[in-house]
């Protein structure tokens, strides 16, 4: 079976917090986009699985385990799992989260709602 989704069709930011979207899933990954407003945060938390994250336009600041990283358009970055991590949007941005499908995005929508 094949998949299709664009990061970049239907783009509506929410104004008080990030917006979390799955776009589809495989039989590996959810494949989620975050949509930040500058200025929006998801506090520090952890995942089960490892994820990766890739910024698809704008820009964040990503923390974890200390290190402080300016991601950009283009930028990936994986974290295994367990990691505490957070974001910070500097600019509006569009964000890629691939999660393992054995993860949930009711677990990214908690963080988000918090």
């Amino acid at each position: 079976m094949i998949k299709t989704a664009s990061m970049f069709s239907d783009v509506e930011f929410d104004a008080d917090r990030p917006k979390i979207q799955v776009l589809f899933e495989s039989a590996l990954t959810r494949e989620i986009r975050i949509l930040m407003l500058a200025g929006q945060e998801m506090r520090e938390h952890r995942t089960f699985f490892p994820i990766v994250l890739q910024v698809l336009d704008g820009a964040i600041d990503f923390s974890a385990e200390g290190e402080d990283f300016n991601l950009h358009k283009g930028d990936l970055i994986a974290l295994e799992s367990n990691v505490p991590h957070s974001l910070k949007a500097r600019a509006d941005s569009v964000v890629r989260l691939s999660l393992s499908r054995m993860d949930k995005a009711e677990r990214v929508e908690r963080v988000v709602a918090e």
